[in-house]
This record gives C-alpha cells, structure tokens and sequence, in this order.
C-alpha cells in the first residue's frame, strides 16, 4: 500500500510539473506575441510601412515625368541621342575605355528630380508638421 500511495504521490507531481510547463510555454509563446505587438505599436511599423509604399509609387511617379518631361526636352537641348549618348572614349596603346558621363548625369538629374518633388510633397501638404518631435 505504501508503494502505491507513493506511485500516486509521483504521478501526481508528474502531472503537476508537465502542467507547469504547459502554462510556462503559453505564457512565453504569448508574451513573445506581446511583445512584438508592442514592437509594432511603439517603433510605428505600420507607419513605417505605409510610408514606405507611398515612397515607392512616388519614386515611379517621378520617373514617369523625368522620362515624359524632363528628357524631351534634354535630348532637344543635347541632340537625339540625349544624355545617355553622351561619352568620352580614352585610348592608351591598344587599351580603351569608355566613360559614358551622360548617363551620370541622368542618374543625377534623376536624383533631383526626385528630391524636388518629395520636398513640395512634404511642405505642400504640411505633412512635416504631423511629425512631432517625441518628448
């Protein structure tokens, strides 16, 4: 009967420490979702990405009008070849290299194209006063 007595003392502290553990892996599985929860709340993740996105279909926007606007009226400035025709070819003994310099400059104008409009963007629709310095 002793045996007995102590084979149920056993089983039942098994049964006790399993459940401990059970509730110990539920509490760490949801504390780490809280976790990231707050993650998420606190660096403004979701701000974040829907700046991000904005950001990308104003990056093709902008690229749309440098190709409509901007580099018709460079390649009549330039000729028909534009910027990107523009090069500068170096030769020294049987070696050469091209260096094709209007492409920087496209990449360039590109650049400011696109810094231009985020600038107007941004103070036009006041959208750098939303930001408000954290305290």
């Amino acid at each position: 009967m002793a045996n007995s007595k102590m084979s149920q003392t056993a089983q039942s502290r098994a049964k006790a420490a399993a459940t401990r553990a059970a509730k110990l892996k539920e509490t760490r599985a949801g504390s780490a979702m809280n976790g990231f929860m707050d993650f998420v709340r606190k660096q403004g993740v979701v701000g974040l990405a829907v700046g991000l996105a904005i950001g990308t279909q104003a990056g093709v926007l902008v690229k749309d009008i440098v190709a409509s606007i901007i580099t018709p009226i460079v390649d009549l400035l330039v000729g028909k070849g534009g910027l990107n025709g523009l090069t500068w070819n170096v030769q020294i003994g049987n070696r050469s290299a091209v260096f094709n310099f209007g492409l920087l400059i496209n990449s360039v104008i590109v650049f400011l194209a696109v810094a231009f409009v985020i600038y107007f963007v941004v103070t036009g629709l006041k959208l750098d006063k939303l930001d408000k310095a954290k305290e």
